[in-house]
């Protein structure tokens, strides 16, 4: 499985976005942070809950220089009709990736043995293509896109300030901490 601190593996693969079929690579996400949100499979259940609850904080992940890359085994034309099909997953504007070969989804190491779905499963890319954050959630358990985008900062914040990390539940202009014996038994 893809790890924290590995590098994002090579991939080809064809995407829709906004009415419109693209080539997306793992050049792409060379340069700006990125949100690789794998699910299992279109037309289903949790999965257009995330998937809108995503939609709905893409804006925001924008500002904060950050693509989004929801990733299924469906194929491209999938990702059309679901969205053509469906209010929720309509109001969507990031990539969705189709790969029905598992190419990525096994690149991730997120591809449920025997069955061609991908597992729950986020992974946050930060712009030299480095994995800095994994997430999977059981099948029935979605994912929170609020949650992500607080995780997302801190990850910022801490690759920007390289000697202060961030504490549990830390919001942006929060204060941080700076590792040091000075701190060892005191927090």
């Amino acid at each position: 499985m893809a790890t924290i601190n590995s590098e994002v593996q090579p991939f080809t693969a064809t995407a829709f976005q906004n009415g419109e079929t693209l080539t997306v690579t793992d050049a792409d996400m060379k340069g700006k942070w990125s949100v690789v949100f794998f699910y299992p499979a279109d037309f289903t259940f949790v999965c257009p809950t995330e998937l809108g609850d995503l939609a709905d904080h893409y804006e925001e992940l924008q500002g904060m220089g950050v693509e989004v890359y929801s990733v299924s085994t469906d194929t491209h034309f999938v990702h059309k009709a679901w969205h053509e099909a469906s209010d929720t997953i309509g109001k969507i504007r990031y990539v969705m990736v189709g790969d029905p070969s598992g190419t990525i989804t096994n690149n991730f190491g997120v591809m449920r043995e025997g069955a061609g779905l991908a597992d729950r499963a986020t992974f946050v890319i930060d712009p030299d293509g480095i994995i800095q954050m994994v997430e999977i959630t059981p099948e029935g358990v979605g994912r929170n896109a609020a949650e992500l985008v607080r995780k997302i900062k801190a990850a910022q914040y801490v690759r920007e300030h390289p000697n202060e990390v961030c504490p549990a539940k830390w919001e942006e202009g929060q204060a941080t901490l700076a590792p040091s014996l000075d701190l060892v038994g005191k927090i």
